[in-house]
């Protein structure tokens, strides 16, 4: 395993935006993508969550998490933070 994703969320989100979070990071983890996520505070609007994944799936990964944000309009509540 790797640690290659992190990604940004806000801190404050709606019910639609919070269910669809939670929905995403299910998914990584039902997908097999990674077993646990960590979150660590940023700054006072967002979260960091942070998860490992395994040698050469980064791609995959990546590709996966940008179409759920576009598909469920997350684009201003989770984004991938390098």
């Amino acid at each position: 395993m790797e640690k290659g994703i992190r990604l940004k969320v806000r801190k404050e989100l709606d019910g639609r935006q919070q269910s669809n979070i939670i929905k995403l990071k299910g998914t990584l983890i039902s997908k097999g993508y990674t077993e646990i996520i960590h979150i660590l505070d940023l700054d006072e609007e967002f979260h960091i969550n942070t998860f490992d994944i395994e040698s050469g799936t980064g791609i995959e990964v990546r590709e996966f998490i940008t179409a759920f944000i576009a598909r469920e309009q997350l684009g201003d509540s989770v984004s991938i933070f390098r």
